[in-house]
């Protein structure tokens, strides 16, 4: 069967399993094309494509649901909807998104770009079929690295007090999220994987059953699967005692043992947990060498592995200069702990990982437990500094409000990737951290407008003992700053920077957004029209001091960030004009009230009127004619 003539999930049933692996061979060969030239995850997908096959060989689309946890994995899957044909446009502007998108197709059954949240909705899905007297299966299929997020564990623990609803969790367990996981809970299954006992039973029983005369090969997998349980007792048995019927580990790269195994699995009452080992990689000998390095690859040369090379040398990363950073810091400050969710390699700790391991900490994807963890250690006088995506710490705002804001508490936030990212769309987007974190009380936030300014940041927040401080850095390379290897001076709290000068008009600008508004001025002044302009640098406390008398002065003010305009920068600044009696008008620049779709991040800026030009097009029709005192935008 050719994939490209694959238009429905059904149309799996009945292959023979050699057209099974031809297909799966196909899946590959398209996976590792696309993602050469476009970019995107690559080992995940590379791992599941034999448990998608087998898997979807004995559900029906027309009526039975598959919830993908993250879906970085559900490449595969999208393969076999009926996008292989277009599957070229991965992650690319108005093409396939990198994720599930329910938007995107009738088989993406539930969307998400969070890890750990798969079981919650299936199992949701699977109450409301008991609920509506239907009758249809429901499978989510979960990484061994999103088991160590607690929102799965308690579905777990809800799933498994309801012994009469259908629901069957599929645990690609391939050793890794996107780095080697941590915890209990991976150790445990390691030691469920690699027992000797299981060891034996998969690599010898298959060939001892066929040489039996008498043995009906059909009850082959359940003569297997009572043999593991009779040769280790403790297989599974955590799964158990939580409710769940115990199937595993399963060789998740033979097509044949997964479909006997699942299809044994839907008959079971009751939740039931099948553990399926895989390789991360599977198939491209590269990524299953390298398979931190290669979980996700821009474009690279699939013969070499190696990324295609730029056409000029570019400035270190926002990333990487926070991780040296920190580490030479943390060289002569033993209270300094890095903290990442399962993330070391995206937020440049890895460094110090590599250089101090005493003084860094990896809470797997734990959100939640890494705040108040860092909450525990502030109280005893260590200096945490929590290094997480913006879009990963929206999910532990509860406790950043009560853990560490209410005691106010001297917790660092260092969000990576806030403000547009670009091809992993909106599920990633670091759009609302100004919004969130600005309403709380006794935070402190700021932002660096480059590279060097992050490095005094870093510092300013690692002194800051008067309570909780957050910094918001953007995705990708600096502007070539000169970097200093030490003696780093602090900000004062509060205050901004006045980088330009003009009478007509005040640019006040946050963060990523400095640059381009003093690229606005110089456009600005070719029509006559000279901006002041500001480094805002804090958002919270805002540098009154600075901004009120420029803006009692000059009468016309533009606010400019990458963020979501309700509650951001530019609503602190209005906030801040009204409380002090000055009204003016005020042109916010930002992102709109609406959700940034996957495309790179020029594109995504020039479709919401982001760029240099577009925002002094914006300015000139707004402040070109005199407009009257006292109106606010």
């Amino acid at each position: 069967m050719q994939l490209s003539d694959l238009t429905h999930p059904n149309q799996l049933h009945g292959l023979s399993i050699a057209q099974l692996k031809q297909v799966a061979c196909q899946i590959r060969d398209k996976h590792l094309e696309t993602v050469a030239a476009t970019g995107g995850h690559l080992g995940p997908g590379l791992g599941v494509v034999e448990l998608t096959l087998a898997l979807y060989q004995t559900l029906d689309f027309e009526k039975d649901r598959v919830v993908w946890d993250v879906g970085h994995q559900a490449y595969p899957h999208k393969m076999v909807t009926g996008r292989f044909n277009n599957f070229a446009t991965l992650r690319q502007k108005n093409g396939i998104a990198g994720y599930l998108n329910r938007k995107e197709s009738s088989f993406d059954h539930f969307g998400a770009g969070h890890a750990s949240t798969s079981i919650s909705a299936a199992l949701g899905m699977a109450l409301a079929r008991d609920h509506q007297g239907e009758n249809y299966k429901v499978v989510a299929i979960i990484g061994d690295g999103a088991l160590t997020g607690g929102m799965a564990l308690e579905a777990i623990n809800h799933a498994g007090h309801l012994p009469q609803t259908n629901l069957m969790v599929v645990l690609n367990d391939n050793e890794m999220s996107i780095s080697p996981n941590v915890g209990a809970i991976p150790r445990y299954l390691n030691k469920i994987r690699l027992s000797p006992e299981v060891q034996f039973i998969a690599d010898n029983l298959n060939d001892q059953l066929k040489q039996l005369p008498f043995v009906d090969h059909s009850f082959t997998g359940s003569i297997k699967e009572g043999m593991k349980r009779l040769a280790v007792p403790k297989v599974g048995a955590v799964f158990e005692e939580l409710g769940f019927t115990y199937i595993g580990p399963v060789d998740g790269h033979n097509i044949e043992e997964l479909i006997n195994t699942f299809n044994r699995a839907h008959q079971i009452v009751g939740p039931v947990l099948v553990h399926v080992a895989t390789t991360k990689g599977k198939g491209y000998a590269i990524a299953e060498k390298d398979q931190v390095g290669y979980h996700a690859q821009n474009p690279f040369d699939l013969t070499t592995g190696k990324a295609k090379p730029s056409s000029k040398p570019k400035p270190p990363s926002y990333s990487k200069v926070f991780g040296d950073t920190l580490t030479k810091l943390a060289e002569n400050d033993p209270r300094i702990l890095g903290i990442t969710a399962a993330m070391a390699t995206g937020t440049g700790l890895d460094i110090l990982q590599k250089n101090l391991p005493n003084q860094y900490i990896d809470v797997g994807i734990a959100e939640q437990h890494a705040v108040t963890m860092a909450a525990g250690l502030a109280t005893s006088g260590m200096r945490p500094v929590i290094t997480i995506y913006s879009t990963f710490l929206q999910r532990a705002f509860d406790q950043i409000v009560h853990d560490v804001c209410i005691q106010n508490l001297p917790v660092f936030f260092c969000m990576d990737r806030a403000g547009i990212v670009g091809a992993d769309g909106p599920t990633h987007q670091g759009m609302y951290d100004i919004a969130y974190l600005r309403c709380l009380p006794n935070m402190v936030l700021m932002a660096p407008k480059d590279e060097a300014e992050l490095q005094q940041m870093l510092v300013t927040g690692i002194n800051y003992t008067s309570g909780p401080i957050a910094m918001r850095y953007p995705r990708g390379n600096g502007y070539g700053m000169p970097l200093m290897e030490e003696g780093w001076e602090e900000l004062p709290i509060g205050k901004g920077e006045l980088l330009r000068q003009g009478d007509d008009l005040l640019l006040l600008a946050y963060g990523s957004m400095v640059y381009p508004a003093m690229q606005v001025a110089e456009i600005l002044s070719e029509h006559s029209l000279q901006a002041t302009v500001v480094n805002a640098r804090f958002a919270k406390p805002l540098d009154t001091e600075l901004i009120i008398p420029l803006a009692s002065q000059i009468k016309r003010v533009v606010t400019l960030e990458e963020g979501c305009l309700p509650g951001g920068f530019g609503s602190a600044i209005l906030e801040a004009f009204q409380d002090a009696g000055v009204l003016v008008p005020v042109l916010r620049l930002g992102v709109p009230d609406l959700l940034v779709e996957h495309a790179t991040a020029d594109q995504s800026k020039a479709e919401l009127g982001l760029t240099p030009p577009q925002m002094a097009e914006k300015i000139l029709s707004q402040f070109a004619v005199p407009q009257p005192m006292g109106v606010t935008h």
